[in-house]
């Protein structure tokens, strides 16, 4: 679904009441995640007829639709989260920002919706980065993007829409577990789904972390930090969490990881991991993993770690997972060392205190 497309010109205009610094140097004393947010957000609009127009950075406002926006009946919404870095030598720094144009252009696709150009998705984050550079934390936080684009068309038809709202907006956050790195507690739910196979499994929309939030209700009632999701067809093979990709660490030191097989979320944290682990000469299968080999190796100690990734957690180690009628613990319930490992070797580059060998640290012209 597209319309010609030209690139349209940033019409920026600052915000006349940024919050105060020394507001600002408070709320970062005690970042949680998301709750937070900068001073101003990127907007550009969308029209079958004119294409990408109407593009501008802006004080952070509330949006006015109409009741009958068709995103409030049909769901048609995606989203994307990315961070910006502070690193040691001042600059500020995206990582792999262009996987998430690429993947925001692949749900774009999957929800019937207008594909926003690469550059223009970039453009967009760039420039909210650097005018609201000073909402970077220093230390462990970053500012997490959350690029977005709804329908707005005012229409109660069961069709695609005609117009759309993309949106950036910035969050600056700590860790995104209460407690840090340490290692996380997960509850397999049996009773519900979160993606089959011709769905949007694959897909970043607002409507698959929605169907998870009763599951992962269940998790939180039962002590624990996250769900994991077994496929919809057979209730047997291990996909993943409610936002999180999931890896297994075996005995002989390999990994393995559910495949993408267009009912999981193809993670720009697992693919970095996936590249970083084999540059560090590790094995890594892309195949399917039973809940009971994961429970049988984990009791046989054939599973030493096992751990979550992804852009808000970064890498979490799972430490314990229940299920109805039992229990079990994966290398004594703490964060294993090829875990530990990863995670160094990917924030390290993420902010800058490494090399960067596969080139995916982009720096911000102009912060």
């Amino acid at each position: 679904m597209q319309a010609a497309t030209s690139r349209p010109t940033f019409d920026v205009k600052p915000n006349q009441h940024p919050m105060p610094e020394a507001e600002r140097a408070k709320a970062f004393e005690s970042l949680g995640f998301g709750t937070l947010f900068s001073d101003h957000m990127a907007v550009i609009r969308w029209n079958v007829d004119k294409g990408w127009h109407s593009a501008e950075i802006t004080a952070r406002a509330p949006f006015q639709i109409d009741p009958a926006s068709s995103v409030l009946h049909y769901a048609q919404e995606i989203f994307e989260g990315m961070k910006a870095y502070r690193t040691a030598d001042g600059r500020a720094v995206l990582f792999r920002p262009e996987e998430n144009a690429r993947r925001f252009a692949a749900s774009a696709e999957r929800m019937a919706m207008p594909e926003i150009p690469e550059e223009i998705f970039l453009e967009a984050v760039e420039r909210l980065v650097r005018i609201d550079s000073k909402w970077i934390p220093d230390g462990d936080g970053s500012l997490y993007l959350r690029p977005f684009m709804f329908a707005s068309e005012v229409f109660l038809g069961v069709r695609p829409s005609r117009d759309y709202i993309f949106c950036v907006i910035a969050s600056p956050v700590g860790p995104y577990f209460k407690g840090g790195a340490k290692a996380v507690s997960i509850w397999v739910s049996e009773h519900y789904s979160r993606a089959a196979p011709g769905g949007t499994g694959a897909a970043k929309c607002g409507g698959n972390y929605a169907s998870s939030l009763v599951a992962q209700a269940e998790a939180a009632a039962r002590g624990c930090d996250q769900v994991v999701f077994l496929d919809a067809a057979e209730h047997r093979w291990v996909e993943e969490l409610g936002g999180m990709n999931v890896f297994f660490v075996m005995e002989d030191g390999s990994l393995v990881t559910p495949p993408l097989s267009g009912t999981i979320l193809p993670g720009i944290t697992r693919a970095s991991l996936i590249a970083l682990a084999r540059d560090q000469g590790l094995t890594v299968h892309e195949r399917p993993y039973s809940f009971e080999d994961w429970k049988a190796d984990a009791q046989s100690g054939r599973l030493k770690e096992a751990f979550a990734c992804g852009t808000a957690a970064v890498v979490a180690g799972i430490g314990a997972v229940k299920f109805t009628g039992g229990e079990f613990r994966i290398g004594g319930g703490e964060t294993g060392p090829v875990t530990n490992k990863l995670r160094e070797d990917l924030v390290s580059v993420q902010r800058g205190r490494s090399n960067d060998p596969h080139g995916w640290v982009k720096a911000i012209d102009g912060v």
